[in-house]
């Protein structure tokens, strides 16, 4: 029978995997708490104390977006590398700049599990498009490939030309790179009446994938597309995944991530289904990663068996960024905001800031979810003091009903007119 994993982690039992992750929580912790930055953050945090999920949600999060100032605090990793520079094998500069590690172990980047459930396998050629200037993202693959036991062509990034030549010549079975970029070599291949028939699969990432294009990239000659989530601070997070051919829903998470969702301007997570930010803690010795907020928005799936053999959880894939920062009668407003007032009134279970009106004549109002509506309406002066206090501007404040609110990851909402 052939393997359809690549290894026995992805197929065990949820409940011992979770077991895994817990049990090894406590160890990434006090990794963590070697590096200076990290000794900050964690400072007063027990190790042996965050061994279940719940302990975890407790501890702070940091955030993607700080990195660059954390950064130029503490160069050249904000103090969250356990590892120094020259004990790495490479150092990346990412835009921003960003600067992001990688250390000497196989399969670094954890690229081989997505590059495996496209159909990647040892003896495979590779058409590695993915940029090798710089940025960590051709140096994933490699590592992939290299755990796979498949080749690579380090064919980089641009001239379209070149890359058909080595196509034709070198017939990879894979191509590995952004969507965007195969659909411009897979025109030149159809303008010119160039053969890339071996070009049979692909694992497309960095931007997102329209099912209408990996409908036209189908309908041109490239049947398998599989979309994968990673970054370039934490490695391959989830991935697709196919069972006879059609593409499984979502995306499934890779083994040595664990993953939260919160809500985007505070670490607690929200309930299983809704909508919210992606936290990942990431068990790497030299980059220990621990709440780390990526940006990005997405959601958990029902847990269910998957036909493809994986075990684990499922996201819904990218939904669009967590930073819903918003410009009212010229203050920034920020989702951290929101969350403090929440913080500061327990009664408030859920709350959602709506800007309305027209630019230069902004409405803000606080809808929050409480109990009780009537009976909290003492409620609401208190409120709004607290967002005058907090945002400088003041807000009007709605009482709403337990699970009124809408559930998609937005806790400021710019209803404004722009026309």
């Amino acid at each position: 029978m052939q393997q359809t994993t690549l290894d026995t982690l992805e197929s065990r039992d949820p409940h011992e995997r979770e077991a895994a992750l817990m049990a090894a929580l406590p160890g990434l912790v006090a990794r963590a708490q070697r590096a200076p930055g990290w000794a900050r953050i964690l400072a007063g945090v027990e190790p042996g104390a965050i061994d279940h999920r719940a302990a975890l949600a407790q501890l702070p999060v940091t955030r993607k977006s700080e990195l660059h100032a954390l950064q130029q605090a503490a160069p050249p990793f904000g103090g969250l590398a356990v590892a120094a520079p020259g004990q790495l094998r490479r150092v990346f500069m990412s835009p921003g700049p960003i600067f992001d590690p990688e250390g000497a172990g196989p399969d670094y980047w954890r690229f081989a599990r997505p590059m495996y459930a496209a159909g990647i396998r040892a003896g495979m050629l590779v058409q590695n498009c993915f940029a090798y200037h710089f940025t960590p993202a051709a140096a994933m693959v490699e590592g992939g490939a290299a755990r796979i036991g498949a080749a690579v062509i380090p064919a980089g990034a641009g001239q379209t030309e070149l890359q058909l030549q080595a196509l034709t010549a070198l017939r990879p079975a894979a191509y590995v790179g952004t969507p965007s970029f195969l659909r411009i070599i897979v025109e030149k291949a159809l303008e010119q009446g160039q053969d890339i028939s071996s070009l049979e699969r692909a694992v497309v990432g960095a931007e997102a994938l329209p099912e209408s294009l990996r409908a036209w990239l189908r309908a041109h000659g490239v049947p398998h597309v599989f979309q994968t989530y990673a970054s370039a601070d934490c490695g391959s997070i989830a991935y697709e995944t196919a069972h006879e051919g059609q593409i499984l829903p979502g995306m499934v998470l890779d083994e040595d991530v664990l993953l939260e969702i919160v809500r985007p301007g505070s670490g607690e997570p929200v309930a299983p289904g809704d909508i919210g930010e992606v936290v990942v803690s990431v068990f790497n010795p030299d980059y220990p990663l621990l709440r780390f907020a990526t940006g990005d928005m997405s959601a958990l799936l029902p847990a269910a068996p998957s036909p493809c053999g994986r075990s684990n959880q499922r996201i819904r894939g990218w939904l669009g960024r967590a930073d819903q920062t918003t410009k009212v009668r010229a203050m920034f407003v920020h989702p951290a905001q929101v969350a403090n007032v929440v913080r500061r009134h327990p009664q408030i279970l859920k709350a959602r800031l709506v800007v309305s009106g027209q630019m230069a004549n902004d409405v803000m109002t606080l809808h929050c979810e409480v109990a009780d509506p009537a009976a909290e309406a003492a409620l609401v002066p208190a409120v709004v003091e607290t967002v005058r206090e907090i945002t400088k501007l003041r807000a009007e404040v709605v009482l709403a009903a337990r699970g009124s609110l809408p559930s998609d990851g937005k806790v400021i909402e710019d209803a404004r007119d722009y026309t």
